[in-house]
């Protein structure tokens, strides 16, 4: 199939590579340092990019999005994932540690105001920054939403995406003794903050396995091994923060304050068979906000990567760029 002329964009833009033209060890406090890379044009339009997981720290290909001529792109590994230190550690790792890191990166990097790109959990935490710091953010991209709320972990970890993927299922809960099978996030717990080592590595590959699983419209459902090290970071960050449900103060925090960035311009880019992070949490936060735009991408699913996904957000940019 012939790609799209922003299909086509979202590939020129990573070929050649956009070199950084800076990269740094920022001091966050509580002994965490995060890795932090600016690329594209020195003086062009400041847009931060965050990762999803929590615990997937950045990479490359994350550039692809941005006209390098018009964007000052600034990716950053989040506490204890990717480059930053200390590695999978979830110590003084919340929400609000994460919030306050990526205000420091802004005022650090002398930047009035940035437009905000996430996707997954980045895009949850796009919102929750947005929400406490909306005089920073000029505008908001956003891509397979996740609102922190209860009922989305319980569809992804209480057998909803479960009945669609059954044979992966099976696999993630195969590994748990049936006197544990009500709570596989509290199980996983257990699991992967033992004492063993080799333990935590292999819940966190199954962990991760069922995730990476279920990412693309086009997948065969096949849990591959990936590094251990890196399972290991993602599985251990992001159960963490799902067994605190995410460091919020009530069910449903962020649709009940999307008021407070009623004014900022913001577009989402949401997969329709997106078994992560169902469409009903994207649809929910266009209809509380007012100045967004939802733009519902078929047959595409939860990636990133996906064909259908990359093209809306490389659209998405070039029109801010171009205002």
């Amino acid at each position: 199939m012939d790609k799209t002329p922003d299909q086509k964009r979202a590939v020129q833009y990573l070929y050649p590579p956009i070199d950084p033209f800076d990269r740094r060890m920022l001091a966050v406090g509580q002994g965490h340092n995060i890795y932090v890379e600016q690329c594209g044009n020195p003086n062009g339009i400041p847009v931060v990019v965050l990762h999803g997981g929590p615990g997937g720290g950045c990479s490359p290909s994350m550039r692809r999005y941005f006209d390098p001529a018009k964007y000052r792109v600034i990716l950053f590994d989040q506490r204890g994932c990717g480059r930053s230190t200390p590695f999978a550690s979830v110590t003084d790792n919340t929400t609000w540690h994460l919030v306050e890191d990526i205000e420091l990166i802004r005022e650090t990097l002398g930047i009035a105001q940035w437009v905000v790109f996430g996707g997954s959990w980045g895009a949850t935490l796009s919102l929750i920054y947005a929400q406490t710091h909306p005089a920073a953010v000029r505008n908001l991209v956003l891509r397979g939403v996740f609102l922190m709320t209860q009922s989305e972990l319980d569809w992804f970890y209480g057998g909803g995406a479960g009945k669609f993927w059954p044979e992966v299922w099976e696999k993630f809960t195969a590994l748990i003794p049936e006197d544990e099978q009500g709570d596989y996030i509290e199980a996983y717990h257990r699991r992967l903050f033992c004492d063993d080592r080799m333990v935590q590595t292999r819940y966190a590959r199954a962990w991760s396995g069922w995730e990476n699983a279920l990412a693309s419209v086009q997948s065969t459902g096949q849990m591959i091994d990936g590094p251990g090290e890196y399972a290991r970071a993602f599985a251990r960050l992001e159960n963490h923060y799902f067994i605190n449900n995410g460091f919020l103060e009530y069910d449903g925090q962020i649709l009940a304050q999307m008021d407070r960035i009623a004014h900022i311009p913001g577009v989402i880019v949401q997969g329709r068979y997106d078994m992560i992070c169902p469409p009903e949490s994207a649809y929910s936060i266009a209809k509380a906000w007012p100045k967004s735009e939802l733009r519902m991408v078929r047959n595409a699913g939860h990636a990133l990567s996906e064909p259908g996904i990359s093209a809306e957000l490389v659209r998405a940019m070039d029109q801010i760029a171009s205002l």
